[in-house]
C-alpha cells in the first residue's frame, strides 16, 4: 500500500475537524477550506468566538477519530442519486453547478460527508494527529476559521 501524500492526509483531516466543529459548535456549513501541504484551514459559518475549551474538545473528538483509524468511503455517483441517498448536507456554502450530474461524495458514517473532488486516505489513521494553531472569528461575516497542522509530518 501506498503511502498517502501530505495533501491527502491534510484534506482528510478536513473532513474529520469539520465532524468535530459539528458536534461541539453545531456549525453545520462550510464556507471555504484551504490545504496545502502539511497544513489546513476549515472555514464555517458560525455567530460567535468560541470559548477556549470548545477548541480544545475539537481538537480532542478529532483526534479520537483519528485513531480510530475509521474508513474513509469514496462514493462516485449521479448527483439526484447523492442528494436522495444523503441530502444537502453534502454540500457547503459554495453550490456545484447544475451541470455537474456525477458527484464524488466522502462519507465517514456518522461523523461527517461531503462532496469533493480530492485526494484523500483510505482511512482517518493514515490521517496523523493534528494541532489547533489558531481561530479567528470575523465577526462581521458571520465566519469562524479554525487553522490546522498534521502534527507528524
Amino acid at each position: 500500500m501506498k503511502e498517502p501524500s501530505l495533501e491527502a492526509r491534510a484534506h482528510s483531516a478536513l473532513h474529520v475537524l469539520k465532524g468535530a466543529v459539528q458536534r461541539v459548535l453545531g456549525a453545520k456549513w462550510t464556507a471555504g477550506v484551504y490545504t496545502r501541504e502539511s497544513r489546513g484551514r476549515l472555514t464555517v459559518k458560525f455567530d460567535r468566538k468560541p470559548e477556549e475549551q470548545e477548541i480544545q474538545k475539537i481538537q480532542k473528538l478529532t483526534n479520537q477519530k483519528i485513531m480510530e483509524n475509521s474508513e474513509i468511503e469514496l462514493h462516485e455517483l449521479n448527483r439526484s442519486e447523492a442528494e436522495d441517498r444523503w441530502g444537502e448536507v453534502i454540500y457547503d456554502l459554495f453550490p456545484l453547478p447544475e451541470e455537474i450530474t456525477r458527484l464524488r461524495v466522502v462519507n465517514l458514517p456518522e461523523w461527517n460527508v461531503n462532496a469533493c473532488n480530492k485526494e484523500h486516505t483510505e482511512t482517518t489513521g493514515e490521517i496523523g494527529e493534528i494541532r489547533i494553531l489558531k481561530t479567528r472569528f470575523r465577526k462581521n461575516k458571520g465566519l469562524l476559521e479554525i487553522s490546522y497542522e498534521l502534527a507528524n509530518a
